[in-house]
């Protein structure tokens, strides 16, 4: 049986804490957790119900949790892992604003 999976990113609408997690199918623990890790992009030290995600931190979220899944990784290195990963496209856009082939 084939899923399909569709998913729309909306970098204006921001998500609260339950919403995102919701969105990201993960606990809410585990986005604090990795919050407090410092691989998501919002201030710990701030109140959780006041937190503000985009679509961009939902794909983030989302990379996260897959490498975490595959690899068996810890936040840290799921993030460190993801930061190479965000880099990497940076790089090869970068390259075809050049009119370079990335590959």
């Amino acid at each position: 049986m084939k899923q399909e999976f569709i998913a729309v990113v909306i970098e204006e609408a921001p998500l609260g804490l339950e919403d995102f997690a919701v969105s990201c199918t993960v606990t809410r623990e585990w986005v604090i957790q990795h919050v407090q890790a410092g691989v998501l992009p919002v201030d710990p030290e701030s109140d959780p119900g006041q937190w503000s995600f985009t679509g961009r931190d939902l794909l983030r979220a989302r990379r996260l949790r897959a490498i975490e899944r595959d690899f068996d990784a810890n936040p840290e290195l799921a993030g460190l892992f993801a930061d190479l990963f965000d880099e990497l496209e940076r790089l090869r856009a970068r390259l075809r604003r050049e009119g370079l082939s990335p590959d």
